[in-house]
């Protein structure tokens, strides 16, 4: 547990920096995430069982993978519209969170998303930390506790819509990985389509 405890600490502190209003302005984002999610994959692979065993590249992961990541998708449209409904200050909110964007060429953004990042978070949060969870206090409470976990590194940011969004997201793919942990590939794939379609390909504005 004290190599989990670690990464989950070097976790805390990578998306503190990130997105936190006091240090992110020091940081090109996208580089920062890039790192980070570098960071991921390495204390994944240098402290759990091989992830990639588990990546069962077949037709029926890729099609379950981009059907979870429209089905996440349409969820995300309309929590965006009774959000708007509810919190006078949704719009902003998201609207920051798309600022993040910047510059940056929708190409470069997508490849990173559907490549690096999208990939990395799913191989850290669900095959290690969920996993070493599970292993330790059982499914559902390893489940819930991963969730609670990667809700939390997103508080730095001060966005409670961000906040939200991760808390939502951790409930779907962690859900999805407790019930069939068989199919991390399609669960993966969505992870990664899904940040590519509501970031840069069909954002929900």
């Amino acid at each position: 547990m004290r190599r989990l405890i670690f990464s989950l600490v070097v976790a805390l502190l990578l998306w503190t920096l990130m997105f936190s209003p006091w240090t992110a302005p020091h940081f090109d984002f996208w580089t920062a995430m890039s790192g980070s999610a570098a960071i991921l994959i390495g204390l994944a692979t240098l402290f759990a069982a091989p992830w990639w065993r588990k990546l069962q590249l077949t037709r029926e992961n890729l099609v379950l993978g981009l059907g979870i990541a429209l089905v996440l998708w349409g969820v995300f449209w309309v929590g965006d519209k009774a959000s708007s409904w509810l919190f006078d200050f949704a719009r902003e909110q998201v609207d920051s969170i798309y600022g993040i964007k910047g510059e940056t060429s929708p190409w470069v953004l997508s490849l990173l998303l559907l490549l690096l990042i999208g990939p990395a978070e799913e191989i850290f949060w669900r095959s290690y930390v969920q996993d070493r969870l599970s292993a330790k206090w059982g499914p559902n409470r390893g489940f819930l506790l991963a969730t609670a976990a990667y809700t939390l590194v997103h508080l730095p940011s001060g966005n409670f819509m961000l906040v939200m969004a991760s808390m939502v997201c951790g409930l779907a793919w962690g859900g999805l990985y407790r019930v069939m942990p068989q199919r991390f590939a399609a669960i993966l794939i969505s992870h990664a389509v899904w940040d590519a379609a509501v970031f840069v390909w069909f954002p929900i504005m």
